[in-house]
């Protein structure tokens, strides 16, 4: 097995990737330009999306890091339009898309349209968030748009299964249809349900094995999505729930464990992610040389068509989802008052990704009688036409969009308020804790170190009301600030001196390694203080 063209995919998207923080450009969208350009760079490799690839291994991995980032409460305050948005708008798309394609093209087959309909259905809300977050849309629309992203992708590929069905002649009916989707929305549930306890139980028992929990954590999603798929159940879903609930109890989990796994599911999300959006741009030359007895013109032309069906149709499901349950008093009083700027960014944030095109790749070259797939390398194009249309043009407008809207984002002032408010609330449970326990004549402490303990809490009391006040006129630096950045010195100088006593022999390498052990634990955690 040559293992040179999977080194240049994945060094060159991480590459382009860690280019694009330097640009006003995405990620998604540099990756997604660049692959286009590389596919017919003289010596790039061929590289063909399989979807056995794509489905199995690398999108339950990127669903469990969505998942476990995500809110479950967030999420369940906002189930009515996350619902709405990943089943209602996903099996609308499908009928409208499919119904007009089957209409515009000649000879296209109902079953083969509704196909292409869930094919190109689902959003992929990985750059809209990104989008989002370097924005600062308010927290409601990116909690909508990321329960969208964890859940349609299972809706697509139920409509898709029922629509290939009739497509090759197995045969489909309206109830079959529904009793797939019911056993595999219910049954993929019904797996998390079952898993996330006993796994996060097990996580649990591994206080003291880091390395085998977080081996444990990298296998998770993959258990969860295999053996739910393996009843023909959702997979998809089983991996949302399973995570959803370990991210929401993570706080019972080591805390080296934790250190450990975010910095692990950063790596392996920034990887993944960059190599799928450099996939979606490679694969140009694979789908033009099987458009066989279309025409460019006619491509382009069904291309645009689909293109603005997709487009409308989020729009036109969109607004009345939005308005039209407000007829309810008992929902207007739950939910937050909505502005037209509020379903216009969800409207526009449709841009599709990886999953579309790796469901249509995967769709078979034959039908039942043996007779070949209607239009299959038509499907295959207008859906990578779709993927880089919505990418490129809504991803590129999706930023001034919001800029002009002028949504409210996030006041960092009223969080920062809330952050003291919750710290000092903690720093008094945890004072009174101290007293307690050092009124034990078993936890007697020199004083000293008693009063080490008080002023750790203290400052880290002190430390966000600090940020609300004033700063160093010369530094531009809050004291918190200061402290820690005097703090790193000082760790710094320890850690030179170690080093030096390790070369002049004074000290051994294991020793170098525990020490130094030390102080990134101590950096690691004032690191991630400081960012939040």
């Amino acid at each position: 097995m040559d293992v040179m063209p999977l080194l240049l995919l994945i060094a060159g998207s991480a590459a382009v990737a860690a280019l694009a923080r330097r640009t006003p450009v995405s990620a998604p969208l540099l990756l997604v330009a660049v692959g286009l350009v590389a596919a017919y760079v003289p010596g790039v490799p061929d590289y063909t999306l399989d979807p056995h690839i794509v489905l199995p291994l690398v999108l339950p991995p990127l669903l469990h890091t969505a998942a476990l980032e995500s809110s479950y409460l967030d999420l369940r305050a906002n189930w009515r339009p996350v619902a709405l948005l990943s089943v209602g708008y996903v099996l609308f798309a499908t009928l409208a898309v499919g119904l007009l394609a089957h209409l515009a093209v000649p000879d296209l087959p109902l079953p083969a349209a509704l196909v292409l309909g869930a094919v190109v259905a689902p959003p992929d809300a990985v750059a809209a968030t990104a989008i989002a977050r370097r924005l600062g849309l308010p927290g409601r629309i990116t909690t909508i748009l990321q329960g969208e992203s964890l859940v349609n992708d299972a809706t697509a590929i139920t409509a898709y299964k029922v629509a290939l069905a009739a497509a090759v002649g197995v045969g489909a009916t309206w109830a079959s249809g529904a009793e797939e989707f019911a056993v595999a929305s219910l049954g993929g549930i019904g797996v998390g349900l079952v898993l996330m306890v006993p796994l996060h139980w097990l996580r649990r028992r591994l206080r003291d094995a880091p390395l085998l929990e977080n081996t444990l954590s990298l296998l998770i999603p993959f258990v969860a999505y295999a053996a739910a798929e393996q009843i023909g159940a959702s997979g998809v879903l089983a991996v949302v729930v399973v995570a959803l609930y370990l991210g929401h109890r993570s706080w019972q989990v080591d805390f080296g464990t934790r250190l450990q796994e975010a910095a692990v599911w950063r790596m392996v999300s920034f990887l993944l992610e960059s190599a799928v959006f450099a996939l979606i741009g490679l694969q140009l030359p694979v789908v033009l040389r099987g458009l066989g007895e279309f025409s460019g013109a006619q491509a382009a032309r069904y291309a645009a068509l689909v293109f603005v069906a997709v487009v409308v149709a989020r729009f036109v499901w969109v607004f009345p989802a939005t308005y039209l349950p407000r007829l309810s008093a008992r929902i207007r009083e739950r939910e937050p008052d909505v502005t037209v700027a509020a379903p216009l960014i969800v409207g526009w944030a449709g841009m599709r990704g990886v999953v579309s095109l790796a469901i249509a790749f995967s769709i078979p070259a034959t039908v039942h009688d043996g007779g070949p797939f209607p239009a299959r390398n038509l499907v295959l194009f207008l859906t990578f036409t779709t993927v880089i249309g919505t990418l490129v043009v809504q991803g590129l407008t999706l930023p001034p969009l919001i800029r002009a809207l002028r949504l409210p984002g996030r006041d960092a002032r009223t969080e920062t308020l809330a952050e003291a408010q919750a710290q000092n609330e903690a720093s008094r449970a945890a004072e009174a804790r101290l007293d307690e326990l050092l009124a034990d004549d078993r936890n007697a402490l020199p004083g000293p170190l008693a009063d080490r303990l008080r002023t750790v809490m203290e400052r880290r009391r002190n430390a966000v009301w600090e940020r609300l006040g004033t700063v160093n006129e010369a530094t531009g630096e809050s004291a918190d600030e200061t402290y820690r950045r005097l703090a790193g010195e000082m760790i710094d100088a320890e850690r030179r001196v170690f080093v030096r006593l390790r070369d002049t022999r004074r000290i051994d390498d294991e020793m170098l390694r525990t020490l130094l052990r030390r102080l990134d634990l101590e950096e690691a955690a004032a690191y991630r203080e400081e960012r939040g």
